[in-house]
């Protein structure tokens, strides 16, 4: 385990998958370090102090100063706390394979998630032929980027693995809770069976959300977005 270089805090939210990025990352590292769980209708004077910019989390406050947005603070951490895992290759052109294929779960697969899980009748209908279409693409890509990619223990996570289980480990779930899924062994079995390993690491299972808890925010969750859509 790596010994602390200093005090080190996460604002976060248990529900947020950004901040179980940087939980995940944590917990890799073995960086010990004090959790405060916001609630994001009643944020900490901290929060908004130290992230004034877009007040929310995950915040990361080492030895004091704050380091805000979840890619960044992953990156930071990383190059902070050097000992392994490595969370980017130490290769340049795979180190740009990870950083594109993030860039593309990021910007392109979460924006036509929330498509889906906030929206009703056609126009769901037709998110979720857009998200098949943007998980084709993911699972092919970590198909051709990604051939030999085996995850045994801890060493061999890197950033890619924590966005993946950060985003999707939960996939079940949301099929569970809108009768929606798009991930599966038959249609993007390379991305089913990527999650499948690591949530077999125990430091997943230890960061992982009960679907019990889960389950009754993301229906309110969606209620919320709905009546706000309507009323709009």
């Amino acid at each position: 385990m790596e010994e602390n270089k200093s005090k080190v805090t996460l604002h976060g939210m248990w529900a947020s998958s950004y901040s179980k990025r940087v939980e995940i990352a944590l917990k890799l590292k073995g960086i010990l370090y004090e959790y405060v769980e916001e609630d994001l209708s009643n944020k900490t004077e901290s929060l908004v102090r130290l992230n004034p910019v877009h007040k929310k989390v995950p915040l990361l406050v080492h030895d004091g100063k704050p380091v805000a947005e979840s890619q960044v603070i992953l990156e930071y951490i990383d190059e902070t706390w050097n000992n392994s895992p490595r969370l980017l290759p130490e290769d340049s052109y795979e180190r740009a394979q990870v950083r594109f294929w993030v860039s593309y779960i990021n910007q392109q697969v979460i924006e036509v998630m929330g498509k889906v899980l906030f929206q009703e009748g056609e126009a769901q209908e037709k998110a979720i032929e857009e998200a098949r279409e943007r998980f084709k693409v993911l699972e092919e890509g970590l198909k051709k980027h990604f051939p030999n990619k085996t995850i045994r223990e801890n060493d061999d996570v890197g950033l890619l693995d924590i966005i993946i289980i950060s985003t999707f480990g939960s996939h079940k779930v949301y099929h569970d809770v809108f009768g929606v899924g798009v991930i599966d062994q038959v249609n993007t079995p390379t991305l089913y069976n990527w999650i499948e390993s690591l949530k077999e690491l125990a430091v997943m299972k230890e960061a992982e959300v009960p679907s019990d808890r889960l389950v009754p925010f993301l229906q309110m969750y969606r209620q919320m977005h709905l009546q706000q859509a309507a009323n709009a």
